[in-house]
């Protein structure tokens, strides 16, 4: 049974928390080290890992004993930033919000202990907390089922691993972050989308809120109608530094005529927020319609969630010019386009936006 009743236009959920004891497996192993593995718990897990939910442990145990019980298991690789200890299961959580940077309202917490689940629920409302005594309903619950799984979904509990390393790195580097950042040898790459970048693009934006100059979410016959359009570009971009491959991490669509280009939609995923990409775009954008002698602007609709892309746009010399039915227009004058900095390798995988007729 579900724990607090979700219904099934909940929000898709983007992390799933754990409870140890009698939830993943049988018994309280502070009172017996014996404990058994719930293969329903193995499944599940295995499944939620393939289709690029993340997840995290929260459990009032010793810790040491639990990781190694989890290691014994072969599963501790799939948990990010565990959080076990004795105290309240909600501070956890809190603390894997802020690591992660995953909102609250887009996890999901799995324990068999209804004062668990309630005290968690209490202290974030936003959340859905689903009870462990019957996990077989979770392979189809709405809130972790995704239309569609892309291979960068796939791959996402190895990225925020390779996060983990590059975060541990940065704090090693101390304040100097300039000399990090060159030390990444990052590369940022851009490219009109293709139709087999479709399944990626539509899960950008549906995943994607707190980066995201809209928050609209677009399906794949959408974005295909873009990349057959006579007057818009699909861009997609992809990250890479020297421990690996970040993804397609970002999403722009522009309504391209003869002499203005017009920002619809612009994305980025939240785990490049700290190299700055979304800045890096806009500014590259901005330099291209100055070469090509175009005026530039874009769209924003503001919601509780993407103050950061209004602040973004700022700092990119975007200035509000008019609003109509809740969209905000801001153009560019171009006056200030700053080059894209000497620590990223742009790599253009096809020719500059500049409309369908010069193709």
């Amino acid at each position: 049974m579900i724990a607090n009743d979700v219904a099934q236009s909940a929000p898709k959920i983007k992390c799933v928390v754990w409870d140890l004891d009698n939830t993943i497996w049988n018994g309280i192993l502070a009172e017996n080290d014996a404990v058994h593995l719930r293969p329903d718990a193995l499944q599940l897990i295995k499944e939620f890992d393939r289709r690029g939910i993340l997840q995290s442990i929260a459990s009032k145990n010793e810790h040491d004993p639990a990781m190694e019980k989890l290691r014994s298991f072969g599963l501790d690789e799939f948990f990010l930033y565990p959080q076990i200890s004795w105290e309240r299961k909600s501070t956890g959580i809190r603390r894997l919000s802020k690591s992660l940077d995953v909102p609250v309202d887009a996890f999901g917490f799995i324990d068999d202990d209804p004062f668990e689940r309630d005290e968690v629920l209490n202290t974030f409302p936003g959340i859905q907390t689903f009870d462990a005594t019957d996990l077989g309903v979770l392979f189809a619950a709405d809130a972790l089922v995704s239309k569609v799984t892309t291979e960068d979904g796939r791959r996402r509990r190895l990225m925020y691993q390779r996060d983990i390393k590059r975060k541990q790195a940065e704090e090693e580097a101390g304040a100097d972050n300039s000399d990090f950042l060159s030390s990444l040898g990052l590369v940022l790459t851009i490219s009109r989308a293709s139709e087999e970048d479709l399944d990626r693009a539509e899960e950008l934006t549906i995943r994607t809120h707190q980066l995201n100059t809209t928050g609209r979410a677009y399906s794949r016959e959408e974005l295909s109608g873009f990349i057959n359009s006579h007057t818009h570009e699909l861009l997609i971009t992809g990250l890479e530094d020297k421990y690996g491959p970040y993804g397609r991490v970002g999403l722009l669509l522009l309504e391209c005529h003869p002499h203005l280009w017009t920002i619809q939609l612009f994305l980025t995923s939240c785990r490049v927020i700290s190299r700055g990409i979304g800045g890096v775009l806009l500014h590259w954008l901005a330099a291209r319609a100055k070469a090509r002698g175009v005026r530039l602007q874009g769209t924003f609709v503001p919601n509780d969630r993407n103050r950061i892309m209004w602040i973004t746009y700022h700092f990119a010399n975007f200035r509000e010019i008019g609003s109509s039915s809740g969209v905000v227009i801001l153009a560019n004058d171009l006056s200030r386009v700053q080059p894209v900095p000497s620590y990223i390798a742009l790599q253009l995988e096809a020719p500059c936006p500049i409309g369908r007729t010069e193709r």
